[in-house]
């Protein structure tokens, strides 16, 4: 099993702490980001779209211009935000998470 990546060794931090990840380059070239969300509320913007994949925990998400649609992600599940938008969480116990810039 090949194992090259490229680690960006300085963390992300949001919300006061509350909220971090490290990003990574894979052996394609893709850009990914490992993370972990404490419980909270939390807004996020985007450059690029994103896929994100619920590696352990569960929270809520509103994706920019949805209104009132809540949805629920735990373990195993993911969803995908739109490029140069945002999305609200609401983390209901801690969560592990991989953020793929796509």
């Amino acid at each position: 099993m090949e194992k090259d990546v490229d680690l960006l060794k300085k963390a992300n931090i949001y919300y006061d702490g509350r909220v971090t990840s490290r990003n990574y380059t894979d052996k394609n070239g893709v850009v990914k980001s490992l993370g972990i969300m404490l419980p909270g509320e939390y807004i996020f913007n985007t450059k690029a779209a994103e896929k994100m994949e619920i590696i352990s925990g569960k929270l809520e998400v509103l994706l920019s211009g949805m209104e009132s649609n809540w949805e629920t992600f735990s373990m195993g599940s993911e969803f995908e935000v739109p490029a140069n938008s945002s999305f609200e969480v609401k983390v209901d116990e801690i969560t592990d998470y991989c953020c793929t810039y796509l």
